[in-house]
């Protein structure tokens, strides 16, 4: 079953730490994202294949899909 990672803020993909297709574990940072000039890491809420659905750069609001992990 995919479990879907969403966005927590308003903000950009300041980095994006992992590549489509890697095995992630509970807890690991797949992006950081930057608002106001602070980085939140958004981190995997489950073990999996992640499979990302934004690039560095991109401009994020609060709930948008960041990744799926399968």
């Amino acid at each position: 079953m995919a479990v879907e990672v969403r966005s927590e803020i308003t903000g950009n993909v300041w980095k994006v730490i992992v590549a489509n297709g890697v095995a992630v574990a509970v807890g690991d940072v797949i992006a950081i994202l930057e608002s106001m000039k602070m980085e939140i890491p958004v981190e995997a809420t489950v073990s999996g294949i992640c499979e990302l659905r934004v690039a560095e750069g991109d401009a994020i609001q609060e709930g948008d899909l960041v990744a799926v992990i399968a």
